[in-house]
């Protein structure tokens, strides 16, 4: 088991608070999460999917409606079409399985339609809202499940910028919508990524109120750490943290094909009232 002391130094940067708790292995594959972008060849052995699916069906649901649903990607060709729809990331084609990871409310919709039911609350906002959660609650399941068992996995937004050929390659119905994709397979020991440091504690973690003045002493702090992450990893970044992500809002630049999401949804099916 690897020791608490360097997963908390790499994830923070430092050793942010007396951790003297029970370690245990779900905390120590939650701490060393990182995403994997470079893959063996080797097929899943037969079953893990189904177990990943297990762990992923385990998670919380909105009102036990279960509005989500996800597609394993295994054909070479399909994943290369995907890959081509994502920015050309080669992790796709690399790893053994895409998995598309799908806001599903067409379910309840032919569920609906079968009883003689109407559905106008599918319309609405919130519903969409409640998948969308639904899906990335579930999925985190089963990236945890996967990393557990010696798997890596990484998330693919990027699968958004494309999602009207997305749905038609994986025959996507209306109200079903694809959020994300994830990658998993058998790391290539001869890449080592590193653990990317996040935020400090008192950034993200409020008592009682929000409070957003008192995190601007922690988020120089972490400039500091990330400007020497980025000098380690030999990354190409010249500005701070802050910077480079501000710099990702400052422009539609960044969004690419995800800034028209509202007439995408639309074509979905989904109203958003």
């Amino acid at each position: 088991m690897t020791n608490p002391t360097e997963l908390l130094r790499s994830r923070y940067g430092e050793i942010p608070f007396n951790y003297e708790i029970d370690w245990n292995d779900s905390l120590e594959t939650l701490l060393a999460h990182r995403s994997i972008r470079s893959y063996l060849s080797d097929p899943l052995a037969p079953g893990t999917l189904e177990w990943i699916v297990a762990a992923a069906q385990s998670a919380p649901s909105s009102a036990n409606m279960q509005t989500w649903s996800v597609v394993a990607i295994e054909d070479q060709e399909r994943k290369a079409e995907l890959c081509k729809l994502a920015n050309n990331q080669a992790a796709i084609n690399q790893a053994p399985v895409f998995l598309v990871w799908l806001a599903d409310l067409g379910r309840l919709a032919h569920i609906a339609d079968t009883r003689g039911l109407p559905h106008v609350a599918l319309d609405y906002t919130e519903l969409l809202v409640k998948a969308i959660v639904d899906a990335s609650v579930a999925a985190q399941n089963a990236t945890v499940a996967a990393e557990s068992i010696g798997l890596g996995t990484v998330y693919m937004g990027a699968i958004r910028k494309s999602t009207q050929e997305v749905a038609t390659l994986l025959n996507l119905p209306p109200f079903v919508f694809p959020i994300f994709g994830l990658c998993v397979g058998y790391p290539n020991p001869e890449v080592q990524p590193a653990i990317k440091p996040r935020l400090p504690q008192p950034v993200v973690f409020h008592r009682e109120t929000y409070k957003l003045a008192e995190q601007d002493d922690a988020i120089a702090h972490y400039n500091d750490i990330m400007k020497e992450f980025y000098t380690e990893q030999k990354m190409n970044v010249a500005v701070d943290w802050s910077e480079h992500s501000a710099e990702r809002i400052a422009t539609l630049d960044y969004l690419k094909g995800c800034k028209y999401l509202r007439e995408t949804l639309n074509n979905f099916g989904f109203k958003l009232l």
